[in-house]
């Protein structure tokens, strides 16, 4: 009863809890575990649609006086994002929940999955993410201090396990004080989903 469209417990304790995806559980059991948003953070959501992620990353944030703020973005790409982060400096967390449209084909999906990671990565460490090429040069040297992502920053990225997870894991090891994978209990049995943490941008 765990399959993908198949009501269970996660989905029913979404609706229960009003989250308006069973997606909601895995944000709250990284933040459980890791810490990865304080109160007070600068938060981007990248592929923020239905928005359960959005709603656990406002409820982290803690007290309206603390001045946290969450910005998503879904589908169709920003050029302008460091500005809507307060003060216009970049921000404290981004999270990727970002998925590609799934063929069935593993190695495609997989490699699809880690083109949208490089992405990720590419906003969180450029200044011009737009004009470089998809390859290990996407990102500058790991003491660059360009990108959305403040220093002592974190980050959460959303993949399917494959060849390139490697890659992806080594890119972040070079620019974060720790990192490591995490499979939330509210991924579906049949899912390859895994999250790359990262903390602490150097």
């Amino acid at each position: 009863m765990s399959g993908v469209g198949v009501p269970d417990f996660f989905f029913r304790e979404a609706k229960r809890l009003n989250f308006v995806a069973r997606s909601a559980f895995k944000l709250l059991e990284i933040q459980k575990k890791y810490g990865i948003i304080n109160r007070g953070s600068s938060v981007l959501d990248l592929g923020c649609a239905p928005g359960a992620w959005l709603q656990v990353a406002c409820q982290s944030l803690g007290p309206l006086a603390k001045s946290g703020a969450v910005v998503g973005v879904d589908i169709k790409s920003r050029k302008d994002l460091a500005k809507l982060s307060p003060r216009g400096l970049g921000f404290s967390v981004i999270l990727s929940d970002m998925c590609p449209s799934v063929s069935g084909i593993s190695s495609r999906d997989a490699a699809l999955s880690a083109e949208l990671g490089l992405c990720t990565l590419s906003l969180a460490f450029s200044n011009n993410p737009d004009e470089s090429p998809l390859g290990n040069d996407i990102l500058p040297a790991p003491t660059s201090k360009e990108g959305l992502l403040l220093p002592e920053g974190n980050i959460v990225i959303k993949l399917l396990e494959g060849e390139d997870s490697s890659e992806l894991l080594q890119l972040c090891k070079a620019r974060f004080k720790t990192t490591t994978w995490f499979r939330p209990k509210a991924t579906r049995p049949t899912s390859r989903e895994i999250y790359l943490i990262a903390k602490g941008r150097k």
